[in-house]
């Protein structure tokens, strides 16, 4: 959506609830163009990844995964 300086101005909480819901929004100022758009857009577009600590607290639940380990003997191989 494009949006007219004076309108992002005086509906400047629309703007931003519409960045974060609807994706980055066009500000226009005579022949200037900014963009307003969410910080998780802006790390998208940056390629900004999380860190191996926060990719693995924030992954998902493996609390019911069984980590147990098989205790039965080994097979028997011939030579």
């Amino acid at each position: 959506m494009t949006w007219k300086l004076a309108d992002a101005k005086n509906r400047f909480s629309e703007l931003v609830n519409t960045a974060l819901s609807d994706g980055p929004q066009r500000v226009e100022r005579r022949n200037d163009v900014v963009i307003v758009l969410s910080e998780a857009d802006y790390l998208r577009l940056q390629g900004k990844r999380p860190s191996l600590v926060e990719y693995i607290m924030n992954g998902p639940d493996l609390s019911e995964l069984d980590l147990t380990r098989d205790r039965s003997l080994m097979r028997e191989i011939e030579l």
